[in-house]
Parts: structure tokens; sequence; C-alpha cells
């Protein structure tokens, strides 16, 4: 995902310079990338497309016919990708120091545009009924599987669950820190957040059905489509255009970079836990370890701004952004919940905070958790639809690729197993009992620093291994 989230930022600064015009470029058919079918307006026909898609699709990405023709390079998305990595190395370069200061205001700033925005559009005709459309449920959806399965992906993603971000951002914090209520804020600040965009993009829907007497359920879409087509047609249509589609982008900005920093900062802090005192062994400051990453997925992300990139970024957002994380998740909540324990989870937390968990918390971890995420994660795969874009089908070969994807995040759980199964001794009954028991790859490696007894201290990303005197072994320290 850090190769190719940042994509949406490119987006997102691309029509952010293009707002500083009277007329915004997508507002009308005038244009020399614009088709004979382009329209002003929305229509169900299937045959005209409207502006701002044609915008998206023709000036922004010069997109080609399909994933199998690749075209050239877009040199003013691969600049504007480029800008993008620099704004994101800047926020995480220093760590958690300059992440924290760079998020008081990426996170926050937000906030007050989209207040700006709902205040705006509740005054424009035909709002309210944008806004009873979000608000009022239709049961019958409610009755499918598959509406509950999106919305539980959505959260996954909104939340960051099983991505690493909260992890990784968590690890900084002081021992005793409070992280029950840290855990309930985030959630009810997340959702709180979700519902407030809902007001703000539906009220906007609402104009846009009073202006083009159309339902509004003709106009809601998903992916990129929302937010670089529906919504800035809405927002051509308004007084002081170009304002408010500044401030719109500039948002957008602020949050794709929240999202792409807590990603690289995962990267990083996997690497610095994992390796730390060998790779800075070479590149000696952690800011350049940060560079190499920021580096590395910047040329990874150069097929996402060629011509035939929104193909290319789309197979990937299918293919990684539901199933592999509901597998991962499940997985972790596994491995913390029932091999590593919720007695010892519970001790850990009334160790740091003073308070044991109450039995909220504890129910969730033993039962609600895993079963909830294992029926989300059952149900995603059964009813798992191959990759499209619009009316495009990807071929076989391109499904093969997005599975290929998708695979290699899943395999290392398997393949893992596999191999510890393999290498420790005993019976089967015994190796699964070890397996599941802490340090007993460590202790049957044949590594010579590696063997019962020894003591591991991490200082600074540096590994100080103590090994206890001995008549046989005199006190040693390997760093």
């Amino acid at each position: 995902m850090c190769t190719y989230y940042n994509v949406i930022i490119t987006w997102a600064l691309y029509y952010l310079f293009s707002s500083f015009q009277s007329l915004l470029p997508w507002e009308n058919c005038n244009n020399t990338w614009n088709r004979p079918n382009c329209t002003d307006h929305i229509t169900n026909s299937s045959y005209s497309s409207t502006a701002s898609q044609q915008f998206f699709s023709y000036k922004v990405l010069d997109q080609t016919s399909g994933v199998e023709v690749a075209g050239t390079l877009r040199w003013e998305l691969c600049l504007l990708l480029l800008v993008a990595w620099i704004l994101a190395y800047l926020c995480v370069f220093k760590g958690v120091k300059s992440t924290g200061k760079a998020v008081y205001f990426t996170a926050l700033f937000p906030y007050v545009i989209l207040v700006a925005l709902l205040i705006n559009n509740m005054q424009l005709p035909g709002a309210m009924t944008g806004v009873q459309y979000f608000i009022i449920p239709d049961w019958e959806k409610l009755k499918l599987v598959e509406v509950w399965v999106n919305a539980a992906a959505q959260i996954f993603n909104s939340l960051s669950i099983g991505f690493g971000s909260l992890v990784a951002m968590s690890s900084y914090n002081a021992f005793n820190n409070n992280i029950l209520k840290d855990t309930l804020t985030i959630c009810i600040v997340n959702s709180l957040t979700s519902i407030l965009a809902g007001f703000v993009v539906f009220s906007a829907f609402g104009y846009m059905s009073y202006l083009q007497s159309i339902p509004v359920s003709d106009i809601a879409v998903d992916g990129p489509g929302l937010v670089f087509v529906v919504y800035p047609q809405a927002l051509a249509t308004m007084p002081v255009a170009p304002l408010w589609a500044f401030l719109f982008f500039f948002m957008l900005l602020c949050l794709g970079l929240d999202s792409q920093f807590a990603m690289v900062e995962v990267m990083v802090t996997s690497f610095m836990d994992a390796s730390g005192g060998a790779i800075l062994r070479y590149l000696k400051h952690k800011e350049f370890v940060v560079l190499a990453v920021c580096c590395a997925a910047l040329l990874l992300g150069i097929p996402h701004v060629m011509q035939v990139g929104i193909y290319v970024f789309q197979l990937m957002d299918h293919y990684t952004a539901i199933v592999s994380i509901l597998f991962l998740a499940f997985f972790e909540v596994v491995a913390i919940c029932w091999i590593y324990g919720v007695k010892r989870l519970s001790q850990n937390i009334e160790e740091m905070t003073g308070k044991k968990p109450s039995i909220f918390f504890t129910a969730c971890w033993m039962v609600i958790s895993p079963v909830l995420v294992l029926v989300i994660l059952v149900f995603s795969v059964i009813q798992f639809r191959p990759a499209t874009y619009g009316s495009y089908v990807y071929p076989t070969w391109a499904q093969g690729i997005g599975w290929f994807i998708a695979m290699a995040s899943i395999i290392w759980i398997p393949l893992a197993a596999i191999h510890t199964l393999w290498v420790l001794p005993g019976s089967f009954t015994e190796k699964l009992h070890k397996s599941i028991s802490p340090f007993a790859l460590d202790k049957t490696s044949k590594h010579p620093d590696n063997f019962e007894g020894m003591n591991n201290i991490y200082l600074d990303n540096t590994v100080v291994t103590t090994v206890p005197l001995s008549e046989k072994c005199p006190v040693q320290t390997y760093l």
C-alpha cells in the first residue's frame, strides 16, 4: 500500500493546482481533451460521460484502453508523485517527533474545512434531500451480508486495523499510558468523523440532484470516482467554486498524508525493530533509512503514473485492501488472544495502567473479535468478485497478477508455520506445542550466539547478548 497510496495524494495535488483558475477546467466540455460524447450534467446514458469524468480520465490520467496497453509515462504526475513523497519524508524523517508535529496540522485542519464545507453545502437547495438519503437506512439492504462485509472492510481501512500503523505509533507511548482510553477515543472519533464527512458529501449530492433532477442514488459512487469525479462536479456549480475546490483538495491532501506517513512509519519501525543494528551499520542514521524506504516506494509507484496507471492502481487496491487485511487480522487476533492468551494480556495492561481491563474487553478478546473477523473473512472470500474498473473487466492474466499481489502478504503465515514445524525437534505433537511457545526457534538454532540461557538486551537498536558465567564459558558480550 505504501507504493500506491501516495498516488491518491498525487491526484489531489493535480486537482489542487488546477483549482487556481477562475473557471475550473472540469466545469464544461469546451476543452481540448473532451470527447464528442461529453456532457456537463449527469445522465443515465451509457454513451455520454460528464465533463468531470473526462477531465479525470483524459486530462489527469490520459488513460489507455486497458491494462494490456501500458502507454507512456505521465511526467506531470511523476513530478507530483515525487512532491508527494518529499512531503511524506519531511513528516517522518525525524521519527515520532516530526510525525507528531505534522499530525497536529494534517489531522486537525481537515475538521475546519469539513465544517466550512458543511455550512456552505447546507445552504444550497436540495441539500436536505441528500442528507435524508444518507441517514435513512434501506432496511432491505441491511439484510445483505455483502453490506456488512463492505462496512467491516471500510472500518478496517479507516482504523488501519491489521496495517500496523496503530501498533507502530503506540509503541512510542510512555509505559504507563492509558491505552484503553486511547483505544476508545480513536474508535469514537473515527466514527464521528466518518459521519461528519457523510453529511458533507451527501449534502452536495442532494444539491446536484436538485440541479439535474435525478435521484441521489444515481449520483453516489464508490472508489476514486467519488472524490475525483462526482464531488468536483458538485464543486464546479457552487458559488466561488475555485475557493471550495482548493479547500476540498487541500483537505484531501492532509488526510492522505496522515495515512501515508503512518504506513511509512510502519515500514521503518519494522525494519529497525527486526534488523536495526545491521541497517544502521550501512546507513548510519535513521533519516537515511526513512529516505531509502521512500525512494524504494517511489520507484515502485511509477507504474501508477503511466497512462495505464489507473488500471494498475485499481488492481492492486482490489486485491490488497480487503481479503489480505482480514486474513492477517484474524491471525493477529488468534496469536494475541488465544496463543499469547487473554490472561497474560490482561496482566500486561494492569501492569501498565494499574487497572485490569473490563469484562467487555475480555469478552471481545476471547470470543467476539476472533469470531467476528473469521465470519467477515469467510464471507469476503465467498463474495469476492474479480477486479473491474467501471465497465472494464480485467483479463485473466491480470486477475492472476492480482492474486499474486494478495498472496504476497498472505503466504508468509502458512510458510512460517510449515518451516517452524519442520525445524523443531520431536514428534508432531511436541513440535506443535513448541511452535506456540516463546523463543522455541531461538533455543534450537544452530547459530553460536543462540543457546538456552542467553539474555538479549536491546540498547538503541543494537542487540547486546550476555552469556552467563560458567566454567566452560567465561563472561562475554557480543555487540
